[in-house]
């Protein structure tokens, strides 16, 4: 089978940063596991910090977690999907990824692809909406009822576009995004936050003016550190920030005299570690494609390239790695 790897960390525009490969067949699925045919797969920051912080050590390792496909086979412990059946999902960090003609992943993980998407359309959502999802009702508890307001810092990423939708569309929060370019600032408009402020300009005097100085909940979804100062007195006494990141150290004893809660958010958990509750990824995965095909939530998709190839992978790298993409790049289709 076709796919894409690496072996050595490289900058995206080096040749050999990812290489086109001929694999076997992944083996016949066992347990929980089915086999995807893949069809679709998008570009994730983790997937430029694994390729350049983790290098393999022997042989490649096959990158990719967002996948949407057409499922092949199914191990004989599975009970959700069958042969046929359109998939969306993110995958396991532990297991080669998903820039393969097929992939094996647990059916847990997976849900039923939104009926009304494309595969391209949905490959852009898995791992952020999951994330999103995760962050906002498992960490941060935000509950679904209460007229206050959630700061979303950096609403133009992947994350952010995913949870200004499903803050929007499960709960009563006013939505307040940040966004420091026209492009952005359009691109979180059309999601539906209620209010935007400039990330690159103070950001309490300007939630002040909203009628804000404080905010219960905040989900910091970009630049954590440098911004953790002002975020520190932006949240609440009591309140809770929610982070994604673990690029550069921070000092969290800013929230102690408001015993305010850090939360941290990990997609991986669940099935990195095998967890009782890990179907709650396949149930919240499947609430999302429910709420696409009823029109409540949008893709995050905003460009797409073809081929799935070693060349365009690279592209798409670089392009994640500028930190000046909006929403999703999918990459979708082998070549012949």
């Amino acid at each position: 089978m076709k796919a894409v790897g690496f072996s050595a960390s490289l900058p995206a525009d080096h040749p050999e940063a990812l290489v086109d490969l001929d694999l076997p067949e992944p083996a016949a699925p066992a347990g929980h596991d089915i086999l995807v045919r893949v069809k679709a797969v998008s570009v994730n920051p983790v997937d430029t910090k694994v390729r350049r912080n983790v290098p393999p050590a022997e042989g490649h390792r096959i990158l990719g977690f967002d996948a949407a496909g057409v499922v092949e086979a199914v191990g004989p412990e599975v009970t959700l999907f069958r042969p046929g059946d359109e998939v969306f999902y993110a995958g396991d960090i532990n297991r080669p990824g998903t820039n393969a003609e097929l992939h094996l992943v647990d059916e847990r993980i997976v849900g039923p692809k939104p009926r009304t998407l494309s595969f391209a359309e949905a490959a852009a959502l898995p791992l952020t909406a999951i994330t999103a999802w995760e962050l906002l009702f498992d960490r941060l508890r935000v509950p679904r009822d209460r007229e206050q307001a959630i700061l979303v810092v950096g609403g133009a990423g992947g994350v952010g576009s995913i949870l200004i939708q499903l803050a929007r569309a499960l709960t009563k929060l006013e939505v307040i995004a940040t966004a420091s370019r026209p492009e952005t600032v359009e691109w979180v408009t059309k999601l539906g936050a209620h209010a935007i402020i400039d990330h690159s300009r103070p950001m309490q005097p300007q939630l002040a003016a909203l009628g804000h100085p404080t905010v219960p909940w905040i989900a910091s979804l970009t630049h954590t550190a440098e911004h953790f100062p002002q975020l520190a007195e932006i949240v609440a006494p009591q309140g809770a920030i929610g982070i994604i990141e673990a690029n550069h150290e921070f000092d969290a004893r800013l929230l102690k005299n408001k015993a305010a809660t850090l939360a941290w958010e990990m997609m991986f958990a669940r099935p990195d570690f095998q967890t009782e509750d890990m179907v709650e990824q396949h149930r919240l995965l499947a609430e999302v494609a429910r709420l696409i095909d009823e029109g409540v939530l949008r893709t995050t998709l905003a460009e797409t390239l073809s081929p799935i190839d070693a060349a365009t992978l690279r592209a798409a790298h670089a392009r994640v790695e500028s930190a000046s993409t909006i929403g999703k790049i999918v990459v979708e289709g082998f070549g012949p």
